[in-house]
């Protein structure tokens, strides 16, 4: 049975802050940086605008910038990278483009094109070979393309949802979908929309966040799901109103069917990305900064004030990156 509660159902517990800084690895460069891939603990790529890749295979000690040939106007707003040689790196529109790399990033070659009038891809993820990109509506329908072969090819989707008038999605750090493990079921995609309406997409279920939404700057930006305890964090606000802390955070709980609530204390503004760390510990950032939460998203504490748009971590290694504009890539120590 579905509850939409308003209100915390746990009591407030102490926050004990353990992050100590924000370690700035590089910045300087003119790129704004959306996409962000951390496969261990010293590969790092990153994906930004002016057609720009960067890379470490050193935990940030010396980083490659890679200007990729024939593409160098273009916004790389999302990055998947399965080892230091192999990258597939997304271009959002004019036309959508999915390019691929198997030498490190000195090479790339395109792997899916669509010229279709309003083609603007968003966010893409994978879970081993097979990966799921998602756009903006054409025919008011939502745009999905699959691969099975790690973005060598690309099969898109028919009969996806309807999205409303003004319904679209937000690629602001190619976060807002996730592929999860679920018992069964192969490949379960979750994703949310933003702008004048703003909904959870749950396989066969759709729900109305109950986030900022009404205008083409509000709604839902980044989803981060933790299967192990069976709860969501989605963030967002109002990309135009940056310092808003107005319903720009909500809880999800699947154990029970799908339960939403507000945290108790919110991020302290418009944010882009959030993650989970570990089954409490949960980063969200944005333009206005960056906050963290030790209790499963109940409160937050802002850390810094600094301009990120992605945050990411290693599958296997607790080590936490950051992205944003001017070239800037950061780890944050705890």
């Amino acid at each position: 049975m579905k509850k939409i509660l308003f209100s915390i159902y746990l009591s407030l517990t102490a926050i004990i802050v353990t992050a100590q800084q924000i370690k700035v690895l590089t910045e300087g460069t003119k790129t704004s940086i959306r996409g962000l891939s951390v496969v261990s603990n010293s590969i790092i790529w990153a994906s930004g605008s002016n057609g720009l890749v960067i890379k470490t295979t050193d935990a940030g000690k010396h980083f490659t910038y890679l200007k990729v040939k024939g593409y160098e106007q273009r916004d790389f707003r999302d990055i998947k990278a399965f080892d230091s040689n192999m990258a597939i790196i997304m271009a959002v529109a004019q036309p959508a483009l999915i390019l691929k790399t198997k030498d490190g990033g000195n090479k790339w070659y395109k792997v899916f094109e669509d010229t279709t009038k309003g083609m603007f891809l968003d966010a893409m993820d994978f879970n081993g070979n097979y990966g799921i990109v998602i756009g903006d509506p054409i025919n008011n329908q939502v745009f999905k393309a699959i691969t099975y072969n790690k973005g060598e090819s690309w099969k898109t989707i028919k009969n996806t949802p309807l999205l409303h008038q003004g319904e679209a999605f937000f690629a602001a750090s190619g976060s807002n979908i996730s592929l999860l493990n679920v018992p069964h079921k192969k490949h379960y995609p979750v994703y949310v929309s933003g702008g004048k309406k703003s909904r959870l997409f749950f396989g066969d279920t759709i729900d109305s966040l109950p986030i900022i939404q009404g205008t083409e700057t509000t709604g839902a930006n980044s989803i981060s799901v933790n299967m192990a305890i069976k709860k969501a964090v989605v963030v967002g606000g109002d990309f135009a109103n940056d310092r808003d802390t107005t319903n720009n955070c909500v809880l999800i709980d699947f154990n029970n069917g799908i339960t939403f609530y507000k945290p108790k204390i919110s991020p302290h503004g418009y944010r882009s990305c959030v993650l989970y760390i570990n089954q409490k510990t949960i980063i969200a950032c944005g333009t206005s900064g960056v906050d963290i939460s030790y209790n499963g998203g109940i409160t937050w504490q802002l850390i810094s004030s600094e301009s990120f748009h992605v945050v990411q971590k290693s599958a296997k290694i607790n080590s936490v990156y950051l992205a944003g504009n001017n070239g800037r890539i950061a780890e944050i120590i705890f």
